[in-house]
């Protein structure tokens, strides 16, 4: 089991494990991901950016992360707990359905936690669905402040909740 950067090359299985992850969301009536997101543009941006991460077993790509210090706009009226300075984003987090279940998830967000106490962020930003009750206990487990509703609405009607983890003040 590895934790490495998404090269080019793994564009079509990246994007391919994120539509099995929104059918399977969709198949259980969570409204989160669509056929617009992620887009391949999306995880395309992300690749060229060198922010996003792969978790690979026996040369099988389980899941993904971006990690990212660019804030989205949509966070900018959000009142976080620390200043908008040293912050590290987490975006699409995603672990293969057939893999869902098994702990990876959480080694992807070990990954993401030790990577921004390395690199001295003073907090990690992300956000989840309203409706994915399994995502905000599984972030609020993790000590994650849950803070505003944001909306994207391509994807939901619904908000999306933001959480906040204070590494350092």
């Amino acid at each position: 089991m590895k934790i490495e950067k998404v090269h080019i090359s793994n564009l079509d299985a990246i994007f391919s494990l994120t539509k099995s992850c929104a059918k399977h969301l969709i198949e259980n009536e969570i409204f989160q991901w669509n056929e617009y997101y992620p887009s391949k543009e999306v995880l395309k941006n992300d690749i060229e950016l060198n922010q996003l991460w792969k978790l690979v077993e026996n040369n099988l790509i389980i899941g993904i992360i971006a990690l990212t210090e660019i804030e989205d706009v949509e966070y900018k009226s959000v009142k976080w707990l620390t200043e908008n300075d040293t912050n590290l984003y987490i975006h699409r987090l995603a672990v293969h359905p057939d893999y869902q279940g098994k702990g990876y998830a959480q080694q992807l967000m070990n990954f993401a936690e030790n990577y921004a106490k390395e690199h001295n962020y003073d907090s990690i930003r992300l956000d989840t669905f309203s409706k994915n009750i399994r995502n905000q206990q599984f972030y609020e487990k993790r000590n994650y402040i849950k803070l505003e509703s944001i909306y994207f609405p391509k994807q939901s009607e619904h908000p999306f909740y933001c959480y906040e983890k204070v590494l350092h003040v």
